[in-house]
């Protein structure tokens, strides 16, 4: 196996620790480590964990680190591998093919290929950043499918020929866990599970972020998130849902809002499903006046 020792001047989960702090993510001990070692051994990076704890963000941290950009594959159920991999234009060729006439004309050249992520990914493997998104939202085909793919990095256009990558690509797969992935998957990938960040790193994370909050208002969002995390929620507040609800009630507070009356007015910033809303609403004020103690 390839080890690449020194990627873009990074040399240990340290120093790449320290590049995704000045991309504005904080990451802890085991994120860098997980991501250094997909890195340096050129094995994709499999991100498992609940909604909202940052996994898409460490994928684009990673990209911005790199210098590289960015090419997202959303998963949902059905998709398939011309929406992964490449179509080709019908409608073009079928033009072309009429304007042709009795011509000869090869419909299957580049100017008719419609070029997907993984494809993109492939073809530039040292300027990008694949990321296959919640890919439990796929179905098990198209996972079977993504083992080929992630084993020799390489996929077969039957019209064209194979395409492989002159070097192994970046790849960030995430996970929601809704479902149990294949075991062949994991063997394939480093893995880390993400878990919500402690207190301490989560108020830092809004404060980085939302730079206009104050270090109460993070503290006193961090407690409130955290309590209603532990409510049997359907939708729990995840970071982006903490750092948005800061911000919000910053906002309602320097318009003339007090505490905690900026929170509960602001709430729909951190909840965004109404039988979550009505749930919490009896206990609502005592959780904020708690939070805000």
């Amino acid at each position: 196996m390839a080890v690449r020792s020194n990627i873009v001047g990074i040399d240990s989960p340290e120093a790449l620790e320290r590049a995704l702090r000045a991309a504005y993510y904080l990451a802890d001990e085991g994120l860098a480590t997980a991501a250094y070692l997909g890195l340096a051994l050129g094995k994709p990076l499999l991100l498992e964990g609940a909604p909202g704890v940052g996994k898409t963000e460490a994928a684009k941290a990673i990209a911005a680190v790199l210098g590289r950009q960015l090419i997202r594959l959303q998963c949902y159920e059905g998709i398939d591998a011309s929406a992964a991999l490449y179509e080709w234009n019908y409608p073009r060729q079928m033009l072309a093919i009429r304007q042709a006439g009795d011509d000869s004309i090869d419909i299957y050249g580049e100017t008719f290929l419609i070029e997907r992520p993984m494809l993109a990914a492939l073809r530039a493997p040292d300027s990008t950043v694949l990321l296959i998104d919640e890919i439990d939202r796929a179905d098990q085909e198209f996972e079977a499918f993504l083992l080929e793919f992630l084993s020799d990095f390489q996929i077969s256009i039957p019209e064209r020929g194979t395409v492989r990558a002159a070097e192994r690509p970046v790849v960030v797969l995430t996970s929601n866990r809704t479902r149990d992935l294949h075991e062949a998957l994991r063997r394939r990938c480093v893995y880390h599970w993400i878990d919500y960040p402690t207190a301490e790193r989560e108020a830092r994370i809004i404060m980085m972020r939302a730079s206009s909050v104050a270090e109460a208002t993070a503290r006193a969002v961090v407690a409130a998130v955290e309590k209603l995390r532990r409510e049997p929620l359907s939708k729990a507040p995840g970071i982006a849902e903490a750092v948005d609800w800061a911000e919000a009630a910053t906002l309602l507070n320097k318009g003339g809002a007090r505490w905690p009356d900026a929170f509960k007015r602001s709430i729909g910033v951190a909840l965004k499903d109404e039988e979550d809303l009505h749930f919490i609403a009896p206990r609502l004020d005592a959780l904020l006046a708690e939070a805000t103690a």
